[in-house]
């Protein structure tokens, strides 16, 4: 069967109760080429390569690998099957060692010296023949982003992986990361690997894959050549509609100073997060700040939002006093005093994964007027308040009832955007918006963003996007290991120098 696919997906089905996630999905991936899939939050994508990688069982359908049925009921049968997954949030042990997470749940025996010795080498082989450079020895946390997931393709190199999917592979990587990694790719693909790369970057898809698979509400819509189409068709082919791919916005007209921070420091654990950092930002602007995930801004963000207490520095808000420490420095407080905050981690930071949509609408507003009667809370008009947002930022599905955890990655962030920017707060809080959310949500994110700075209001916009950062910001600020390196004006900076900012290397370095 030399001539097989490596997968062919006939008549894959599977539905969670009432919503149809896969729908009777054909789909072939070529031996020794790079297979992109593509789709709108929601549209099946996660539960199809789920279903491949046996962390669901499909309701109808079969599976071949090479040519050959295979049943795949759990993922040690995808293992089995030559299937390796690199997740978008990784499954490594941080406080292992690289050798360690490599060999763990792959050991020979009870004896583990014999499996670390036989690790060390292949690793050693693997590392020289697809240019996967990582210390064995190293100490999962001290390792940058890039080199975490070299271990992770490393860990299913190891485990004899002819078939590699990865979900979302660049969404924490600085430029130079992701180019390292479309190179090792490349080599991989050169060494006859087969590989399904999920993402919305449509610019990766254009740039990297061979093939292109198109889903779209758990169908398979469309699978084309790469050379044969434009990311302005694959946007249409997505979402049904012209979509515009670039920001649209007008010269940004600042006003007063809205917030003001000066010599903001942050020690957590004993290490320093935050070294100094000072900034203004005014009415009818968007301050972005861009950087490698881990660099300080997640702590700036939380300071800010009153979810972390600052070790030094102050804050002003319209010229007053914002506290960094004690009892009034919590988000309560701050919605209350005209901030919003969408946070970078929507999962455990921005809803409660197992309350239902409209109590998480309610979330740090449950005093507001309209929320309540009398000296309790309006179950009815919060759950009305949730179906008009749910409508209005297309939410699917538009159920107030379900749980958060019921929805894709995408509309989890929807339903937290809707909360925080319905009420054009005067400040808004921004980490990584458009985080997993596909391209049309994208545009209509950004829309938001935009309107609000048209309002006049102040914006601070954290987000590892570059495109993002570039497209929407009026003034960019880099962080690095708790500083800010530079600012910038969008139209005099590029992406190379930003991200060699973000690198830590300053102008005179370079």
């Amino acid at each position: 069967m030399t001539d097989a696919p490596a997968i062919e997906l006939r008549g894959i089905s599977k539905a969670f109760g009432p919503v149809q996630a896969n729908k009777d999905i054909a789909m072939s991936v070529a031996r020794g080429t790079i297979h992109g899939i593509v789709g709108e939050n929601g549209a099946g994508k996660s539960t199809l390569m789920s279903i491949l990688y046996g962390f669901y069982k499909a309701d109808a359908g079969e599976i071949f690998i090479n040519g050959k049925a295979t049943a795949i009921p759990d993922s040690q049968a995808a293992i089995r099957a030559g299937i390796g997954m690199v997740h978008q949030h990784f499954k490594l042990v941080e406080n292992f060692t690289v050798l360690e997470n490599v060999i763990l749940g792959a050991e020979d025996g009870a004896l583990l010296r014999p499996s670390i010795a036989k690790a060390r080498r292949l690793l050693t082989e693997l590392s020289k023949e697809y240019g996967l450079k990582v210390d064995p020895d190293a100490i999962i946390e001290d390792l940058s982003v890039g080199h975490q997931q070299r271990v992770e393709i490393l860990k299913q190199l190891y485990r004899h992986a002819d078939i590699l999917i990865l979900d979302e592979p660049t969404g924490v990587l600085t430029p130079a990361e992701a180019d390292q990694l479309f190179r090792i790719l490349e080599r991989l693909r050169a060494e006859g690997k087969t590989i399904i790369l999920i993402t919305h970057k449509l610019r990766e898809i254009m740039e990297i894959t061979d093939t292109v698979s198109v889903m779209r509400r758990g169908e398979m819509t469309n699978t084309v050549k790469t050379a044969d189409t434009s990311p302005a068709e694959l946007a249409e082919m997505m979402v049904g509609r012209k979509v515009l791919l670039q920001v649209d916005k007008t010269q940004a007209q600042p006003g007063e100073v809205v917030l003001s921070v000066r010599d903001l420091r942050v020690t957590h654990g004993g290490v320093a997060r935050l070294k100094g950092v000072s900034f203004d930002i005014r009415r009818g602007e968007i301050f972005g700040i861009a950087g490698v995930a881990g660099n300080g801004q997640t702590e700036l963000l939380e300071v800010l939002g009153g979810m972390m207490a600052a070790t030094g520095g102050s804050v002003s808000l319209f010229g007053a006093p914002l506290p960094v420490t004690g009892p009034d420095a919590n988000g309560q407080a701050r919605r209350a005093q005209g901030i919003g905050h969408v946070p970078e981690d929507r999962q455990t930071e921005g809803l409660i994964m197992a309350f239902e949509a409209w109590e998480n609408v309610a979330f740090g507003y449950h005093r507001d007027p309209k929320y309540n009667s009398g000296p309790l809370m309006d179950n009815t008009a919060i759950r009305a308040d949730c179906a008009d947002k749910m409508a209005r930022y297309d939410v699917r599905p538009p159920n107030p009832r379900l749980p958060a955890r019921n929805f894709s990655g995408g509309n989890q962030q929807k339903i937290v955007v809707a909360r925080e920017m319905d009420r054009a707060p005067d400040l808004l809080l921004v980490g990584q918006p458009t985080r997993g959310v596909d391209i049309g949500a994208i545009e209509f994110i950004h829309k938001q963003i935009i309107a609000l700075r048209d309002q006049g209001k102040a914006i601070l916009l954290v987000s590892v996007e570059l495109d993002e950062i570039m497209g929407l910001s009026d003034r960019i600020a880099v962080m690095f290991d708790g500083q800010i390196m530079g600012e910038r004006l969008p139209q005099d900076t590029d992406q190379n120098a930003l991200g060699l900012l973000m690198a830590g290397v300053t102008e005179g370095a370079a």
